[in-house]
């Protein structure tokens, strides 16, 4: 299992709560805790944590694909309707003919 490291803002965003209760988890369930050299102090997250971390990064990441996805295959109906609207009055004057 990978060591993941957080902030306590990004621990409280993990756990859906504020920096202060982040802290006071952190303390509850003792995790270990180091000031980094940009003078934040990180947590690093037990086993479970690590994997709830990693379920949301994943869970987001295939937001972002399916948001993205939709917006392609918009364009591609909005292209679609386009082409059909163009060559709709062609063949409706070659059946007439």
């Amino acid at each position: 299992m990978p060591q993941i490291w957080l902030t306590y803002d990004e621990l409280a965003a993990l756990m859906d709560c504020d920096p202060a209760g982040a802290r006071g988890a952190a303390l509850a369930i003792r995790l270990d805790r180091r000031k980094s050299r940009d003078g934040q102090t990180r947590t690093k997250l037990t086993a479970s944590l690590t994997e709830a971390f990693l379920d949301r990064e994943l869970r987001q990441r295939l937001e972002r694909e399916i948001v993205a996805c939709a917006g392609d295959l918009r364009a591609m109906r909005e292209r679609m309707a386009a082409h059909s609207a163009v060559a709709a009055p062609k063949s409706r004057s070659a059946a007439a003919g």
